[in-house]
């Protein structure tokens, strides 16, 4: 009888095809046995099915079924699976190893899909927030140095957001293709009081050489971003900063560019958001385990992108779905 692989162990398997960055300077100490990308597997398959703690992640792994014998498979290397400390070891590493991985693979899929063939080479950058887990650790409680209720994330942050009001809890930076199909091409993890255009560099710096155009809001007209864009060859559109309407030259064009980066950033985070249930507040707590689950599930919808390449022409749509019958 021929069988085929279920969709979370084809994403898994996808995972050996992909394009890896440089890896990290050798340290001192016991060779590393393993693989990054045996990791990057596993985490694809807590973030697929919602598992948030190691400990859940090796009890769906024992589960006595022909997927899981899949997927076993999958997670063996020289006939060994790792060890419960090995996972959790490499798993709590990996988020710092994550965004380069992510700028690898989208650099990957513009190569493949050339999304500004038909349109200018922008790329948009912006922040989207996401509430932490439990409840709020109030300012004049951090001042103190109180914590109320064990519920509380105290590695997030607090930050205002024109829409949201004040939100408790971390910003996820992102760098996406403006263009007929959204591709992330670079992504950070930060609490929430971190300023955009700080991060903005680390984002523009895994774009893609083909990339000539960064629009970004007013929280990116800053001169390390403009710096950084100068240095790379590439043009900053951030909107000004002023009373409105402005009437200074390219105001036309550049009211063009911030519709385009408007539409390509809100429909992204929704989508996104969507897609990970995302919409109210994050499933774990911590940095490392948020930073895990948030940056995780860019690269799960960069793998899924890939997955659909050459099966279907508008790649973003369905990805809800699809991702949920996995």
């Amino acid at each position: 009888m021929i069988t085929q692989d279920s969709v979370l162990v084809q994403l898994i398997r996808l995972v050996e095809s992909i394009p890896s960055p440089p890896p990290p300077p050798r340290r001192r100490g016991r060779p590393i046995v393993y693989s990054e990308k045996l990791f990057l597997k596993a985490l694809v398959l807590m973030i697929v099915r919602r598992l948030h703690r190691v400990g859940e992640f090796l009890a769906l792994l024992q589960e006595p079924t022909p997927e899981m014998r899949r997927v076993r498979e999958l997670l063996c290397e020289n006939g060994r699976l790792p060890t419960r400390r090995t996972f959790e070891r490499r798993l709590k590493a990996l988020p710092e190893r994550l965004p380069a991985q992510i700028g690898c693979l989208g650099r990957h899929l513009v190569g493949l899909f050339s999304p500004w063939e038909r349109s200018g080479r922008a790329v948009a950058v912006d922040s989207t927030l996401l509430r932490a887990r439990g409840g709020v650790w109030h300012k004049k409680d951090k001042e103190a140095g109180r914590v109320p209720h064990t519920s509380i994330d105290t590695e997030a942050g607090w930050t205002k957001s024109g829409w949201h009001g004040w939100v408790y809890g971390w910003k996820l930076h992102l760098a996406i293709s403006v263009a007929g199909m959204w591709i992330p091409l670079s992504a950070r993890l930060t609490p929430a009081e971190v300023a955009d255009n700080q991060m903005a560099p680390a984002l523009i710096e895994e774009l893609p050489d083909e990339a000539r155009f960064v629009l970004g809001d007013t929280h990116y007209n800053a001169e390390n971003v403009r710096d950084k864009c100068e240095r790379t060859e590439r043009f900053l559109v951030a909107s000004k900063r002023g009373a409105y309407p402005h009437t200074d030259a390219g105001v036309e064009v550049r009211r063009i560019l911030h519709k385009l980066r408007s539409l390509a950033n809100e429909n992204f985070n929704e989508h996104f958001k969507s897609i990970f249930d995302v919409h109210e507040q994050v499933p774990t707590k911590g940095r490392v385990s948020t930073a895990r689950f948030a940056l995780g599930a860019v690269f799960v919808y960069q793998l899924a992108l890939l997955h659909r390449h050459g099966r279907k022409p508008e790649v973003n749509h369905g990805l809800k779905p699809f991702l949920r019958a996995a």
